[in-house]
């Protein structure tokens, strides 16, 4: 009878030993330098995308105030829109969240095209560094007396 017998051989080990590596094969790290790297660009971005949002919400806000005060100065000239004051106090008060003043708007009752308001604005970036401007921004509606 022939018997058959399984022989286990055992991988062999390398010794481990710790050799000096070549100067550019470690990758330690090179995880954190990239981050270090992109992370300035990617913040920037985003925060440069907030800033100009914030700014086209606050053109349209001041549009928004404009068109509704002329409106009302014209459509409600007894109420609470009947004198110049209360139309520059009601064009501050169509955008409470932005906190514009009276004074930023003026009214021409005058006016060739009909009852006119202009308001004005002067812009702050929050990220004052990252955009050094202060822009002024301009709005004007005008409706007609027909």
């Amino acid at each position: 009878m022939i018997s058959l017998s399984v022989i286990r051989f055992s991988p062999s080990r390398r010794p481990t030993r710790h050799w000096p590596r070549a100067p550019g094969c470690d990758r330690r790290g090179t995880t954190a330098l990239e981050f270090a790297l992109l992370a300035p660009v990617l913040f920037s971005l985003i925060l440069g995308s907030i800033e100009f949002g914030r700014f086209l919400w606050t053109v349209e806000a001041l549009n928004y105030s404009v068109e509704e005060a002329a409106r009302c100065g014209l459509v409600n000239p007894d109420g609470k829109c009947a004198s110049g004051p209360a139309v520059q106090a009601f064009a501050a008060s169509a955008a409470p969240q932005l906190g514009f003043s009276a004074s930023n708007f003026t009214v021409n009752t005058a006016a060739t095209c009909g009852y006119q308001v202009v308001g004005s604005f002067n812009f702050k970036f929050i990220a004052s560094g990252l955009i050094p401007l202060s822009p002024t921004l301009t709005a004007q509606a005008c409706f007609p007396n027909n």
